[in-house]
């Protein structure tokens, strides 16, 4: 079985833009634990919005050298690039956007949601890229909620939804540049649940809520993540309550990691081109947006 490394709770929040009030649980600029492939987590809510008029969020701003992941657990958000894509999620739905080489993007709460007001959950997670894949072309997946496949647990035990990996022969339809599995875990209160989770890989767990244990010494409550080792196989949860977790293994990327703000490279070469790139317009412009 995977040892636990450490537990770590959600620090207080603060405002991406004006539509997402967010904690930030990890991220590779901490300097603590070492997380590859993952980048960051950010943590949404759940906040409540009251109605209005214009949708909040995060206007127009640019990505490069990595994946951004967003998972919606409720309301409703919305995406458009310059890549000439736009998608809305709701509650289960995923967006996938590959920054690779570049894109400008916004993400803003959708028209509906914005009319009808009401709770905003869900959490970004930025998934780094190998070397040989930054300067891949940009993409964008949507995978809605009924795309995703579910893994029933072990008598009755809970679910699991595979958004990306493999569990018991379903396999998750995100498609990934390096092995990952991205699991959104419920598991009932009272209940065990066994996952197999190979050696070799960054395991966290992210509890949205509820409360779990691991062994005697593992106790993890609502935004509270949990670092496990590379070595060992497989993790066991027993939930004192109802409780949803986000699961996340994947290969480490044995490369450097230099960044600044949107842009994620392997050297300050690279970052410094990326700038300049964004500066002078290389990575486009959303359509419809004012030059």
């Amino acid at each position: 079985m995977k040892k636990i490394l450490g537990i770590r709770s959600a620090p207080p929040g603060h405002w991406v833009g004006d539509g997402f009030p967010v904690r930030t649980v990890f991220s590779y600029q901490d300097g603590g634990w070492q997380l590859s492939p993952f980048l960051l987590l950010d943590y949404a809510g759940p906040a409540p919005f009251p109605p209005a008029e214009e949708p909040r969020g995060v206007g127009e701003h640019p990505h490069r050298g990595f994946e951004a992941v967003t998972i919606v657990y409720q309301g409703e958000v919305e995406h458009r690039d310059s890549a000439g894509n736009h998608g809305r999620i709701g509650p289960g739905d995923v967006q996938w956007m590959t920054a690779a080489s570049g894109v400008v993007h916004e993400e803003k709460h959708s028209r509906e949601f914005t009319r009808q007001g009401g709770t905003l959950e869900m959490v970004q997670l930025w998934v780094n890229l190998p070397a040989r894949h930054k300067m891949s072309p940009p993409g964008y997946q949507t995978l809605l909620d009924r795309q995703i496949p579910r893994v029933i647990l072990a008598e009755g035990a809970g679910t699991v939804r595979v958004i990306a990996g493999e569990l018991e022969g379903l396999k998750g339809p995100a498609r990934t540049f390096t092995p990952i599995h991205l699991w959104d875990l419920r598991v009932r209160g009272g209940r065990r649940a066994e996952l197999p989770l190979a050696a070799g890989s960054t395991t966290i767990l992210f509890v949205l809520r509820g409360k779990v244990e691991m062994g005697l010494s593992g106790k993890a409550g609502e935004a509270e993540l949990v670092l496990l080792s590379r070595e060992g196989e497989g993790i066991v949860l027993d939930a004192r309550e109802d409780a949803s977790i986000l699961v996340l293994a994947g290969r480490p990327i044995d490369e450097p990691v230099v960044g600044h703000g949107p842009f994620i490279m392997n050297t300050q070469e690279e970052v410094q081109q990326a700038i300049e790139d964004h500066r002078t317009g290389r990575m486009g412009r959303i359509p419809g947006t004012a030059s």
